[in-house]
């Protein structure tokens, strides 16, 4: 009895860690930076890579190789497809319907927007990581820590892409650090839910469900938000992008 709460706990603090490694991306704000609008650029072109790595890389492979073990290639592939489209559809639906804020302690709306809409998914990916991690780690602790381990990587420059919008739009520290926490603690509701309810029911099928749409999401808002309104400071945009997604290509190999 001791060992399977010591498990759980465990399981629990792995889950809390991975996701508020997100803070440690709103670091920066905490310097003055002198040209703010290169800084802006720079942040989400990068958290750009990295999201359009994590959903190349880990999100759809792996919806991919649980719909293989239950389906035939070409339903398979059928099912991804269509778990991501509908990821991308609803997150332009958050991205339409979200209320402008009328906050007059906001400086800059567009960037507002963008910090909140990026703080809604990455706490729609986080949930789903939460789960996983502790899912995983009450099976396997060696594998529940890489498992961490390679998510707080990733978490890092999610966390940048919703710190330092918020942090431009409002000149709030508190503001910004505040977001950001919301979207890495949902990494430990992720894992209550699991704890509480899906542990006895979740199966291939249904996480193959949540990794098509999260790669859905993030790729979305990763193209249409943060490399949008990057584009938008007429700032060259590529390198910071790219290092987003060697970074990402790094972790894994490192984890590996």
């Amino acid at each position: 009895m001791v060992i399977i709460l010591m498990n759980v706990f465990y399981a629990f603090l792995l889950s809390t860690l991975a996701g508020l490694s997100t803070l440690i991306g709103a670091i920066p704000i905490l310097f003055h930076i002198k040209d703010k609008d290169k800084m802006i650029v720079r942040a989400l072109a990068f958290a750009a890579g990295v999201m359009i790595c994590v959903s190349i890389t880990d999100l759809i492979p792996e919806a991919s190789n649980l719909l293989n073990t239950i389906f035939t290639p070409f339903p398979a592939i059928l099912f991804l497809f269509i778990f991501f489209v509908l990821g991308v559809i609803f997150s332009m639906m958050i991205d339409k319907f979200f209320p402008s804020t009328n906050n007059s302690n906001v400086k800059d709306k567009r960037l507002y927007h963008l910090g909140i809409i990026a703080m809604l998914a990455i706490i729609m990916h986080n949930l789903p990581e939460g789960i996983a991690t502790f899912l995983t780690t009450n099976e396997n602790q060696k594998l529940g820590f890489s498992l961490a381990l390679s998510i707080a990587l990733h978490n890092i420059p999610e966390g940048i892409s919703i710190a330092i919008p918020v942090y431009y739009a409002t000149l709030s520290k508190k503001k910004a650090f505040f977001y950001t926490f919301i979207s890495g603690i949902s990494e430990l509701v992720g894992a209550i839910i699991a704890y509480l309810f899906l542990a006895p029911i979740i199966n291939d099928f249904i996480m193959a469900i949540i990794y098509g749409l999260i790669a859905g999401i993030m790729s979305h808002i990763a193209i249409y938000e943060l490399l949008k309104e990057a584009k938008n400071y007429k700032i060259k945009l590529m390198i910071p992008f790219i290092l987003g997604f060697i970074v990402m290509i790094m972790s894994h190999l490192l984890i590996a």
